[in-house]
């Protein structure tokens, strides 16, 4: 913007008050007119009163100019820059504590866009990781056999199918949309659903699944809910080595217990919490501790709850709450 736009816009944003002066100054000359009173120490007082008048519109008009100036230098690096020009009224505080009040949210929502980008970047390093295993275990079942045996195949297939579900629920469970359809369910067929996805994995370990019918309706989403028993299952067979898993409910609330490791006293605490492997963890070089998190945070938005009771080398129990008063059947 050059020196006379600047003029310009001094003009338009002041000419309120040049306005009022000129009518001021029209008036006071009339009135000493119509009464006929002497012009002349009259008109000498409103030239000088004119001349203090232009000295302070030139004045007005430089630090006019100058606070323009020094708002265009700023513009450009506005987030990092604390030299606001100098407060001369109230609308200037008003306006300055408006910048900064926007800064503090702009600066908040970069904080918290940037820790979810890296928790991003950390879980899809981790997914990849993973994901690579199995897939190089197939790439040396197909290249050392001639006749690769289908069960160890498919076998790695479905570990890959895993983590791709995975990978699609922590992505749903972050996004600000949400795909939840509410509805009575039978928990049995359910908890069925569950189990076949999972059968063909158990058979191969030799693990026993006793499912005690519960004959209970849950008011809940059918696809999450599902999710969170795969993943409890899933769970249950990784850390059992023999024995069986034994499912039953009653009174709105679902158990699912294993004969495995069980989780260290220590770490129960924290198991729900994300990233979190436990002792273990570092014997499942492949755990993530994104499993129970999910599992967690998918039971809070369906309005559920989840707990674990455990003891080291007897087994560990999951316990869901499935009763809710707070939604609407569809």
């Amino acid at each position: 913007m050059n020196k006379i736009d600047i003029v310009k816009n001094y003009i338009k944003d002041r000419l309120t008050m040049l306005l009022l002066i000129g009518m001021t100054v029209i008036v006071y000359l009339s009135v000493y007119f119509i009464y006929n009173i002497d012009m002349e120490p009259v008109l000498y007082a409103t030239y000088l009163i004119c001349l203090i008048l232009v000295f302070d519109l030139f004045y007005d008009f430089y630090r006019y100019y100058k606070k323009h100036i020094h708002l265009i230098k700023i513009k450009d690096n506005i987030l990092y820059f604390d030299g606001l020009p100098k407060k001369t009224s109230l609308m200037d505080c008003d306006y300055q504590e408006l910048i900064v009040k926007l800064k503090k949210i702009y600066f908040k929502n970069a904080s918290v866009s940037k820790e979810q980008f890296q928790e991003m970047e950390d879980y899809f390093t981790l997914w990849v990781h993973q994901i690579k295993l199995p897939i190089s275990a197939m790439k040396l079942l197909i290249e050392m056999e001639s006749n690769p045996d289908k069960k160890l195949l498919k076998s790695e297939l479905f570990r890959i199918n895993q983590y791709s579900d995975m990978v699609l629920a922590y992505l749903r469970i972050k996004s600000t949309d949400t795909d939840y359809v509410f509805k009575s369910y039978d928990l049995d067929e359910l908890v069925r659903q569950a189990i076949r996805k999972f059968s063909f994995e158990f058979i191969r370990k030799k693990i026993r699944i006793d499912f005690d019918e519960t004959n209970m309706k849950v008011l809940t989403d059918e696809k999450w809910l599902v999710f969170v028993l795969e993943q409890l299952l899933s769970n249950a067979m990784k850390y059992t080595n023999e024995g069986n898993v034994h499912i039953y409910g009653y009174d709105s609330t679902l158990f699912i217990e294993d004969t495995g490791i069980g989780i260290d006293p220590s770490d129960l605490p924290r198991v729900f919490e994300k990233g979190f492997t436990g002792f273990n963890g570092r014997i499942d070089k492949q755990a993530s501790g994104l499993g129970l998190y999910l599992c967690k945070s998918i039971m809070n938005k369906l309005s559920h709850g989840i707990e674990i009771e455990s003891q080291v080398n007897k087994g560990t129990k999951v316990i869901l709450h499935l009763k809710h008063e707070d939604l609407r059947v569809e």
